[in-house]
């Protein structure tokens, strides 16, 4: 894979306006020369998450979250560096440079741009066919009238309509410079059948719906078909290069702002629920094209969302597709719920009255745990006039009141579990222990079952008070480039007890001035570490405050070389004993005149 010049990174970064990019997440309020607000990354009622525009980074106090702008883009919308470096520069109109890449890439990558091109220019025609042309009018009243959506919405999405006749975009793509084999690789054209070398419209006399990736690329399409005798219903773009079904959501370009902003996903089956939802104002929907949903779609929605509804119809295929949804889910952060959907009746048929989007919010915030989902239709597919239908439907509910944890729903799916079974609490308990199976000893270990809520965080190691001093010295550094050098110049790799800080001190003695300066793709933990010091309040860079937090870091490396320094000579270990009690009595007087001891910053 190519690399971006880092002349490229640098220029982003410079355009980019992180106040804006992290205004898309959070509330931000200007306090001085920075802005803070509620941390995008974790739960908390008081504001600990600060960015500073004039340096381009953000930081949280709380959970150490920090970078540039890029780290943002990657950390909350689940890009990779190239693909979050990309998105800002098309944003900000930035041109992209790379370094000399593999032949063979490089062409992939232009053949890729091709198609997308080819794609957004069919998209665009199809969009304007609709409105413009006396031939789409059934479409148009269809949309308007029977489905009840709006022209703000349908043009907001880019819906269109395919003319009839066999080889528009055929004929139109290769007047505008595409070959027919470009054509046909963007699932544009297919070849036909009838007449060997012939080629025709994949989409003809169909309502299409442009499908775009997150950052709002075009990479295929859906397709309604207008006439009863249509086949199929829906038509969408075949798997090639641009498109993978399994990795896309219809919507999420449109959504990822107002899913990041509430951390939640609304799943719906279809194209017109998304329109009809946004039309409602229920703006984080995306629809999965069907009714599977995968691990790489619920991978994108957990780069935005923190829950995710999904909204499925009440049929039985809509049912087992969410129960498949808690077997791809395994065991990541996302919170999956089930919104119960009226059978017969989906999102887009329920807003088309005007109580319908009030009862669909409502469903919305009433949604279910999906493990209690699971749960109830457990019971309900089961035969529970008999004992031994009891006892099956208990042997399969067991394993997943297990996997829902010690909560208060898994205690009140165990009261209905027991009351709908005619079962003691007790006899529900035990078989919970036995994982499900009857006549399994308490010792044995049941086969762990997919959970669904978030696995528990690992609790985050408290910096040392070396680290504190550490980070202390370098954000004094960071803050005054010119009256720190000399200290700088002082200091070594042996003064950092952090692999962390000391190759943070390496870049910062390399770079006074701009120690982010060239750094990239690889360079992330760095990235972040630097962008954690500037966040860092201390005291002012005055002569007198470098000294002493240097004589800190002196003082400490003094005590790491006595604690392992076997290997000295012993005139060496006198002067180094006598130089660590130097220190310590200036370190004191030093202190008084502070005031006390000045506590260090959270390291990174």
């Amino acid at each position: 894979m190519s690399r971006f010049t880092p002349e490229t990174i640098e220029r982003v970064r410079e355009a980019a306006d992180i106040v804006e990019v992290v205004s898309a997440h959070t509330d931000l309020r200007r306090q001085g020369e920075r802005f803070t607000g509620l941390c995008p990354f974790h739960e908390e009622r008081t504001p600990s998450f600060s960015v500073k525009p004039a340096e381009g980074f953000y930081y949280c106090f709380g959970c150490e979250a920090g970078g540039d702008t890029i780290r943002f883009v990657q950390e909350k919308e689940g890009l990779s560096f190239p693909d979050a470096v990309e998105a800002l520069a098309e944003r900000y109109g930035v041109e992209v440079e790379r370094e000399t890449e593999d032949p063979k890439a490089e062409e992939a990558r232009r053949r890729r741009g091709r198609l997308g091109d080819a794609l957004q220019r069919a998209a665009t025609f199809y969009a304007n066919y609709l409105w413009d042309s006396d031939k789409a009018l059934k479409a148009r009243r269809y949309l308007l009238e029977e489905r009840g959506l709006g022209e703000e919405v349908l043009r907001a999405f880019g819906v269109g309509f395919a003319p009839s006749a066999w080889d528009t975009i055929y004929k139109r793509g290769q007047i505008s410079g595409f070959s027919v084999d470009e054509l046909l690789a963007a699932g544009l054209i297919q070849r036909s059948q009838k007449s060997p070398g012939g080629h025709y419209d994949r989409f003809r006399a169909r309502i299409t719906f442009p499908v775009r990736d997150h950052r709002g690329r075009v990479v295929g399409f859906g397709a309604r078909g207008m006439g009863t005798d249509a086949k199929p219903k829906y038509l969408n773009s075949p798997e090639n290069e641009v498109y993978r079904k399994s990795r896309t959501l219809y919507g999420i370009d449109r959504a990822r702002g107002p899913i990041a902003r509430g951390s939640r996903a609304v799943v719906v089956e279809g194209y017109t629920d998304v329109l009809a939802l946004h039309q409602a104002g229920i703006e984080e929907a995306v629809a999965v094209m069907g009714t599977a949903i995968t691990p790489e779609q619920l991978k994108l929605l957990g780069g935005y969302a923190e829950e995710v509804v999904l909204a499925l119809d009440a049929d039985r295929a809509g049912r087992e597709a969410m129960l498949r949804a808690q077997r791809v889910a395994g065991s990541g952060r996302l919170r999956l719920l089930v919104a119960a959907m009226p059978a017969g009746e989906d999102p887009a048929d329920m807003l088309r009255s005007e109580a319908g989007a009030s009862r669909l919010r409502e469903l919305i915030a009433d949604a279910i745990d999906l493990a209690a989902f699971h749960v109830r239709a457990i019971l309900d597919d089961a035969d529970l006039s008999t004992p031994a239908g009891r006892d099956r439907a208990l042997d399969e509910a067991a394993p997943v009141l297990v996997a829902m944890g010690e909560t208060i729903t898994r205690q009140e799916m165990v009261r209905e579990v027991g009351d709908r079974l005619d079962a003691a609490p007790e006899l529900v308990a035990a078989r919970m222990r036995a994982g499900g199976r009857r006549g399994r000893p308490e010792s044995e270990p049941a086969a762990a079952p997919v959970a669904t809520a978030p696995a528990p965080s690992r609790p985050r190691r408290e910096p040392t008070q070396e680290e504190r001093r550490e980070a202390m010295m370098l954000a004094l550094c960071l803050d005054a480039p010119e009256a720190a050098g000399p200290y700088l110049e002082r200091l070594g790799d042996d003064h950092f007890s952090s692999p962390v800080l000391r190759a943070a001190f390496e870049r910062i003695r390399e770079r006074p001035g701009d120690p982010l300066e060239g750094l990239g793709e690889a360079d992330s933990a760095l990235i972040n570490a630097i962008s954690r010091l500037r966040a860092v309040e201390h005291e002012p860079p005055t002569r007198e405050n470098l000294e002493f937090r240097w004589m800190l870091l002196e003082h400490d490396r003094l005590g790491r070389a006595l604690r392992h320094g076997s290997a000295l000579e012993p005139a060496e270990l006198v002067a180094m004993q006598k130089e660590r009690g130097r220190l310590s009595d200036a370190i004191s007087s030093a202190e008084q005149r502070f005031g006390g001891a000045v506590p260090g910053p959270t390291a990174t």
